[in-house]
C-alpha cells in the first residue's frame, strides 16, 4: 500500500482557510499537554522514547515520557481487565494534568497505540476517540525516530490531536487549527514509504477520525462523503482485521460520522438519523455491554438521542419507546455512585421523555416513571447548588403532577403541581427571571382555579 497514494489522489485535500483559525502567534499560546507511558513490551525497546520523541517536535503539544514502572497487563485489551486500564489511565492523566495518554503494547511484530483522554465518557464529550481504538505499526519503526516514515508521524500526530477533548471554545479553535495542518500536510507528503497491507484497516480507520473531527459540523456531502469512504475502506478489509473488537470501532465511527450529519445537515436528517443507529447497532455487535461496557453505553446514550430525533421527525411511537430503552441500558452502565453528574443528566432526559411517552399513551405509569426520574436527578442537582436547575426540575415534576391531575380528576396531583410550581416561582423572583415568573404565575392561576371547580 503507498500511503501517499491512499491519501493524495483518493481521499484528502488542502482545506481551504477559515475566518476562525488562529495566526501562528496566537497557535503558540496554546499547547496541548500529552504524556507517553512506556510502552508494554516483552523485548528490550525504546518505542515510547520514540514517540515523545516525534510528538515533542509537533506544534501545540507539550510532551512527557512517564516510565513508573507498574504492571501492564491490562493492556490486552481484554474486557475482564478494561476497567484496570481505564483507572489506570485516568490516575496518570490526573497527576499529570494531561489531555490524551498515549498506551503502547507489542502484539508479535507489530506494536499498538491506544489513546486515553480525562473526559473519556460523559455527555459533553467531544472526541470521536476512543480507547479501543488501535493504530498498528511495524515494531522495527520504533527503534529510532529515523526509521518512522515522515506521514506515518504525521498519522500519528494527527490521531493525537483528534483524541484531545476541548475544554473551551479557545482549544476548540486551536484543535481545529491544527487538524487542518495536518490534513494539508497529510494530503501533499510525498515522503511515505511502503506499508503492509496488514496495517490497511487501521490507518483507514484513524484517518477517517482525523478528518471527521476536523469536519463533523461541515454542512457539504463532500466532506461527508470523504469520511464514509474511508471508514467504508477499512471495512471493506475487514479478513485482514483479527480481532472483531477493531470491526466495532469502525463502525462506531461511522455512527458518529451519520449523526454528526444529521444534525448540520437538516436536508437529510431523517435518513443520516437512519444511518446512524444502523451503524451504532452493528458497533455494539462487537462491542458488548459485558466486555467494553463504558463505550457500549455511550453508543447506547447516543443512540438514544437519535431515536428521540426520529420521533420528532416521523412521529413513531416505537422509536420514542427505543429512545426510553437506549437511555436505561445507559442509565445501567453510567451510575449514580460512579458517574454522579452523567447519571444526572441521564435521568433528566429520561424525565423528559418518558413525561412525553406517559401523555401519547395515556398511561399513567410511565408518566409516575417521568416523575422517578427527575426526582432522582434532584438528588444531584440540588437547591443549593444549582438553584436555578434545580427550579426547572422542580417545574417539570409539576406539569407531570398537573397533567395526572386533570387526566384523573386526581386533587392530589393538583395540590402536588401547586407545591411544585411554587417551589419554582420562588427561586425565580429571586433571581428576577421575569419571565420565568410570568409563566409560572399563569400556572399557578390555572391550577388554582382547578381545584376550586
Amino acid at each position: 500500500m503507498n500511503l501517499l497514494d491512499l491519501l493524495k489522489h483518493v481521499f484528502l485535500e488542502p482545506r481551504p482557510s477559515s475566518p476562525e483559525d488562529l495566526s501562528p502567534e496566537e497557535a503558540l499560546q496554546i499547547n496541548f499537554k500529552i504524556i507517553i507511558v512506556e510502552f508494554a513490551d516483552n523485548v528490550e525497546s525504546t518505542g515510547g522514547q520514540t514517540i515523545t520523541s516525534i510528538l515533542s517536535t509537533c506544534e501545540g503539544l507539550s510532551v512527557s515520557y512517564f516510565e513508573e514502572p507498574f504492571n501492564k497487563s491490562f493492556l490486552n485489551l481484554d474486557g475482564r481487565t478494561f476497567f484496570d486500564l481505564i483507572d489506570k489511565g485516568q490516575s496518570i492523566l490526573e497527576r499529570f494534568g494531561a489531555d490524551v495518554l498515549i498506551w503502547g503494547c507489542r502484539e508479535g511484530n507489530k506494536i499498538r497505540l491506544n489513546f486515553q483522554t480525562s473526559y473519556q465518557y460523559g455527555k459533553d464529550n467531544a472526541s470521536f476517540v476512543s480507547p479501543l481504538d488501535c493504530l498498528y505499526f511495524p515494531a522495527e519503526f520504533f527503534a529510532t525516530p529515523l526509521n518512522f516514515p515522515p506521514a506515518l508521524r504525521t498519522l500519528v500526530y494527527g490521531s493525537v490531536v483528534s483524541a484531545i477533548v476541548p475544554t473551551n471554545r479557545q482549544k476548540q479553535i486551536q484543535r481545529r487549527y491544527l487538524l487542518k495542518k495536518i490534513i494539508a500536510k497529510l494530503s501533499s507528503d510525498n515522503s511515505a514509504k511502503s506499508l503492509s497491507i496488514d496495517y490497511l484497516p487501521y490507518v483507514m480507520n484513524f484517518l477517517g477520525v482525523i478528518y471527521l473531527s476536523y469536519s463533523y459540523e461541515s454542512e457539504t456531502d463532500k466532506d461527508f462523503k470523504i469520511v464514509r469512504n474511508l471508514l467504508e475502506n477499512a471495512i471493506k478489509h475487514q479478513d485482514l482485521i483479527k480481532n472483531p473488537l477493531h470491526l466495532g470501532c469502525i463502525y462506531n465511527h461511522l455512527g458518529q460520522l451519520y449523526g454528526a450529519a444529521a444534525l448540520h445537515q437538516p436536508r437529510r436528517h431523517a435518513a443520516y438519523c437512519k444511518g446512524a443507529i444502523t451503524n451504532y447497532r452493528l458497533s455494539q455487535k462487537y462491542i458488548g455491554k459485558y466486555t467494553y461496557p463504558y463505550d457500549y453505553g455511550m453508543i447506547s446514550y447516543k443512540l438514544s438521542h437519535l431515536f428521540y430525533d426520529y420521533w420528532k421527525q416521523k412521529e413513531d411511537l416505537q422509536a420514542l419507546r427505543d429512545s426510553v430503552f437506549n437511555l436505561r441500558e445507559a442509565e445501567k452502565i453510567f451510575t449514580y455512585a460512579l458517574f454522579p453528574d452523567f447519571w444526572a443528566d441521564i435521568q433528566g432526559e429520561l424525565g423528559h421523555i418518558l413525561s412525553v411517552l406517559g401523555r401519547l399513551t395515556g398511561n399513567d405509569t410511565i408518566s409516575e416513571l417521568a416523575l422517578a426520574a427527575h426526582k432522582n436527578r434532584q438528588k444531584i442537582i440540588t437547591e443549593r447548588r444549582d438553584p436555578l436547575l434545580w427550579a426547572s426540575i422542580q417545574e417539570n415534576i409539576g406539569e407531570i403532577y398537573n397533567f395526572l391531575g386533570q387526566k384523573n380528576g386526581d386533587t392530589d396531583s393538583l395540590e402536588e403541581a401547586l407545591d411544585c410550581y411554587h417551589d419554582a416561582l420562588y427561586i425565580f423572583e429571586n433571581m428576577q427571571r421575569h419571565d420565568d415568573i410570568k409563566r409560572l404565575t399563569t400556572d399557578i392561576a390555572k391550577t388554582s382555579k382547578l381545584l376550586n371547580e
